[in-house]
């Protein structure tokens, strides 16, 4: 993908210039494309039924030459179908995919196929993503061909518990520092319901300290815990939320203080900080209020289904590991010839029979051995994530 010449920017450090390697090394905007058409469209029109809430006058840069940081809360607990959803609504709705935001992730998705959805290798990374480290995210200012996405939240916020939805936890300064430095502003946006894909699951920090020395960022204690010992498809579920995402008010942190970003102390960024989750705790609890009171939508969602029967099991989340297997095979022969054939009869079982590993997401225990061997390969366990 090109990107504007650096004479027409400011020069970036040595270090930046050194780093931008890791604007094209994985993303593969025609997987995108592919991958929204036969495979995201159908969930999220059926399944989780995303709306947009003021988007329709969408942001556009106040600093031309650096992209917009949006921000939302995670949903805790749960797979990060919200983020997938969100990126795959604005990839159908945007006319210019400008001003579409690249994602900065938590590294621990990309360190392991497991963390992956359904050990595709390097997913997230051929979608857009970018691993959220200090020095990812300086190059990624200079990146003029997309926005950007961060969840400031982090693995925290992840992991934050049933008990703790819709509370903001401490947000990462760099979004402030970066924000002042380049004088670009944050756009925030609240997924709202994101906190019912895996509802009435807690965690314990303990507990999740040594999760991630195998790579999981938590270990959610609730009724999907049970089933994913029985049913290891159940690690990628997510129940049918109806995901909504809330536009909120534009936040200009150089507006927030007088001085430069190289004039803040650790403790001021601190500050900043706060003021900037403060104002997002109170546009997203005015959304939550609005949009979060019935966060499913049943009667909504059966009427769904009926209208899209003939696509009978792939909306449903048992037959998701074949149909992204399916998907990743086909691509990987042509991805200018995808067929998945999802109305004919049998193409499930067709898919399986193709893809046998698949059968291993429905092997209660055992089947967790063939998955792990799979989702580890080439990962060093207890690899700390920056």
């Amino acid at each position: 993908m090109p990107t504007a010449p650096l004479s027409a920017l400011p020069v970036p450090p040595p270090e930046v210039r050194a780093n931008q390697h890791i604007y094209s090394d994985y993303f593969d905007e025609e997987f995108v494309w592919q991958l929204d058409k036969h495979v995201l469209q159908l969930l999220d029109r059926v399944w989780f039924r995303s709306e947009l809430v003021g988007f329709d006058d969408y942001p556009q840069r106040n600093n031309p030459d650096r992209p917009l940081i949006f921000a939302s809360n995670h949903s805790g607990m749960a797979f990060p179908w919200d983020a997938m959803v969100a990126l795959s609504h604005l990839w159908r709705k945007l006319p210019d995919l400008r001003d579409l935001p690249r994602p900065l992730s938590a590294p621990m998705l990309s360190q392991s196929a497991l963390m992956n959805p359904f050990l595709i290798k390097d997913f997230w990374k051929r979608c857009g993503c970018v691993d959220a480290t200090t020095l990812n995210f300086e190059t990624m200012m200079y990146y003029n061909d997309h926005n950007l996405m961060l969840y400031p939240e982090g693995v925290p916020g992840i992991g934050k518990g049933f008990n703790r939805k819709y509370r903001l936890q401490r947000l990462a300064t760099s979004i402030v520092r970066l924000g002042i430095q380049h004088r670009t502003d944050i756009v925030p946006f609240y997924t709202i319901n994101g906190e019912y894909l895996n509802p009435y699951a807690y965690s314990w920090d303990w507990l999740n300290n040594l999760s991630k020395k195998i790579g999981i960022p938590f270990i959610p204690f609730g009724p999907i815990v049970l089933m994913v010992l029985l049913q290891p498809w159940f690690f990628y579920m997510a129940y049918p939320a109806k995901l909504t995402f809330v536009l909120g008010n534009r936040i200009r942190p150089y507006e927030l203080t007088d001085k430069a970003h190289d004039e803040l102390s650790r403790a001021e960024y601190e500050e900043l900080s706060n003021q900037v989750r403060q104002r997002m705790q109170t546009e997203m609890d005015a959304a939550v209020r609005t949009h979060g009171r019935h966060p499913y939508r049943w009667k909504e969602m059966w009427q769904r289904i009926r209208q899209n029967w003939r696509y009978f099991p792939f909306f449903l989340p048992f037959a998701w590991p074949a149909l992204f297997t399916e998907f990743e095979q086909q691509y990987s022969r042509d991805p200018q010839s995808i067929n998945l054939e999802l109305t004919s009869p049998g193409a499930w079982l067709r898919m399986i029979w193709r893809h046998p590993f698949t059968l291993s997401f429905f092997i209660p225990l055992l089947g967790w051995i063939p998955i792990a061997i799979r989702g580890y390969k080439g990962h060093q366990l207890g690899k700390n994530a920056h």
